[in-house]
């Protein structure tokens, strides 16, 4: 089992930043992929970004590219999300996940294995 918790969500004005963390615990660490989802209020959850294991492959929604970055700290078992030039349409809960992946990236939710309990982004015009 691996334990994730996501933290840094939060209200902030369009135009603003926040950076998402989310720390795993449990057995290692090693060989997972993770992923950033959102689900904003009313709709299913959608993908917002991925990272592969070693932090070499990257993907990114359309929605977010340019404005949004993740990266991972494995000796520290975290994964960043730094969301900068944020607008409404980002409100929504984020979650992070886990896949057992070395090499690669995976967008689809129902490839990921574990998942944190959300935190929510409010991005107020």
């Amino acid at each position: 089992q691996v334990q994730l918790v996501e933290s840094g969500g939060g209200l902030v004005q369009a135009g603003g930043s926040l950076r998402l963390s989310c720390a795993a615990s449990g057995r290692t660490f090693s060989g997972y992929a993770m992923g950033w989802f959102r689900q904003p209020p009313g709709k299913e959850r959608e993908f917002v970004v991925a990272i592969s294991w070693s932090g070499g492959n990257t993907a990114y929604a359309d929605s977010v590219k340019g404005r949004f970055t993740i990266s991972r700290d494995n000796a520290k078992n975290t994964v960043y999300l730094q969301m900068n030039s944020l607008k409404p349409e980002d409100t929504a809960a984020y979650y992070c996940a886990a896949t057992n992946l070395w090499v690669g990236v995976r967008v689809r939710p129902n490839e990921y294995d574990y998942w944190g309990q959300g935190t929510q982004v409010t991005v107020s015009s």
